[in-house]
């Protein structure tokens, strides 16, 4: 598939258009409650929607600063995906072979990356466009919330994508001539654990039953019930797709539910006063004495274990796999760009029993010769000159260094290796060493929101779980 905007273009432009017919959808039957467009720079001036977009902003640049400590720390973390595959197995390369066709991967991948962004720009604008400002905080701190609770574990505990490590499953969405630019661009596919895709959404819809439970009715009774069925809905087809695509494994869902549930609980407490700062001042989002203390001491013991177990720690094991192929497959591994003057030092190491076949080539080498999972080898090869192109086989126990320099920032370069054997599966470990690999403090502190929003939703229900004893004993006394 081709189209002149490429696919974030063709999201965001899809997104904005149907934001207002699917309000409109969604409150067919109170449209009195509707925000016309033209009140909206009010709406925003009176319900101090200001902090929602800075909010966003705010995140982007964050996600950046995450996304240049991830590869750039992984020579000395290492990952763990062998631990969840010895875990789970194969068991998610049954529901790619038994579903696969064409249409079906289109319609997935485009649902995959569409509904996501969807619902992160949606869920707070549709409570904005039905004059629900309470539900507007929550569903945008949501998504803060829920990616700084991911933080530690995308960067300390990286897992690949099940097409990386299951030989025989095809990366559908990754290995795709529409789509493998922006994924190279934003996705480093070993941030497995936890599956955002799926805490996102989980996290609103607990959200919604909290709130609900405040207001003293049902889910069934709530004005917003049509919004919250919609989110269950792309929720199960997150659960297959995220499967069949070859990218999560099932143990990914996991954390997510409950980095999801510690993302909602704290949402739900910390938006009234969040909501109220401005009369209450700054000094109101301080927490209590306790909960304060309880949460450094939290963070503290939490970025001690990471800085003492994950960092070259047992990720880091040379003779581990972060790859393996089946026969005939073609698996891809990105080079991001980190430095326009210092080169990245790439380390292919052949850590199976059988021999691989190996190159680095610049993406525009590569981007036409891949379709719905397939990597055509052959074809690439065949449309390099000599010059550009030296088919390197690695020997078992052996491995192959070389240095890729980057000096533009569009100069991304991918890492491609192929199974040179028929038989059973080879594996590979390839590690990339950046000029800024030494990011492990920053990479710490960026981490303790995560521990620090944890250890104040711990103490939050341990004293909800004391005071209901308290009133237990009370009744009783009575």
């Amino acid at each position: 598939m081709w189209w002149p905007i490429g696919p974030y273009g063709t999201m965001m432009a899809v997104i904005l258009l149907s934001t207002i017919p699917l309000r409109n959808l969604l409150t067919r039957d109170e449209p009195d409650k509707r925000l016309a467009l033209s009140e909206l720079p009010a709406e925003i001036r009176a319900k101090g929607y200001h902090w929602h977009i800075s909010l966003y902003v705010v995140m982007y640049l964050y996600k950046f600063l995450i996304d240049q400590h991830n590869e750039s720390m992984k020579a000395r973390v290492g990952g763990y995906t062998h631990w969840v595959h010895g875990l789970e197995g194969d068991f998610t390369l049954w529901a790619q072979e038994a579903f696969r066709s064409d249409l079906l991967t289109d319609v997935l991948s485009f649902h995959y990356l569409f509904v996501y962004l969807f619902i992160i720009w949606f869920s707070p604008m549709y409570f904005i466009l039905v004059r629900d400002h309470v539900m507007a905080d929550k569903a945008a701190l949501n998504y803060l919330v829920i990616y700084l609770l991911a933080v530690p574990l995308y960067l300390f505990f990286n897992v690949e994508v099940t097409s990386s490590h299951i030989p025989g499953m095809d990366a559908l969405l990754y290995h795709d001539n529409w789509f493998i630019e922006f994924v190279t661009n934003n996705d480093p596919m070993d941030n497995g654990v936890p599956s955002l895709h799926f805490g996102l959404p989980v996290g609103l819809l607990i959200l919604n039953r909290l709130h609900v439970r405040d207001l003293g009715i049902s889910i069934k009774e709530w004005r917003h019930r049509e919004f919250d069925l919609f989110i269950q809905l792309n929720l199960i087809i997150y659960f297959f797709s995220i499967q069949y695509l070859g990218i999560h494994w099932i143990l990914d869902i996991i954390p997510g539910v409950l980095l999801a549930a510690i993302c909602a609980m704290f949402v739900h407490a910390w938006q009234p006063r969040i909501r109220a700062r401005p009369e209450n001042g700054w000094k109101s989002l301080i927490p209590a004495k306790r909960s304060l203390t309880t949460a450094v001491v939290f963070a503290l013991l939490c970025t001690a274990v990471l800085a003492t177990v994950a960092v070259d720690g047992p990720g880091t094991d040379e003779d581990i796999p972060n790859m393996r192929l089946g026969p005939g497959d073609v698996n891809i591994d990105t080079i991001e760009v980190h430095s326009l003057w210092d080169p990245v030092r790439v380390e292919v190491s052949n850590v199976g029993e059988h021999h691989v076949h190996a190159i680095i080539l610049h993406r525009s080498l590569v981007v036409e010769h891949v379709d719905r999972g397939t990597v055509d080898w052959e074809s690439i090869v065949s449309s390099l000159s000599p010059n550009e192109f030296q088919d390197l086989i690695i020997d078992p126990g052996q491995s192959w260094e070389t240095e890729v320099s980057t000096p533009s920032i569009f100069d991304t370069h991918l890492v491609l290796v192929k199974s040179a054997y028929d038989g059973d599966f080879s594996e590979i470990r390839i590690t990339m060493h950046y000029v800024d690999d030494e990011l492990i403090w920053s990479a710490l502190l960026l981490s303790v929101p995560a521990f620090l929003i944890t250890g104040l939703v711990i103490e939050q229900a341990t004293r909800r779980s004391e005071d209901e004893v308290g009133e237990q004993s009370s009744d009783e006394e009575s």
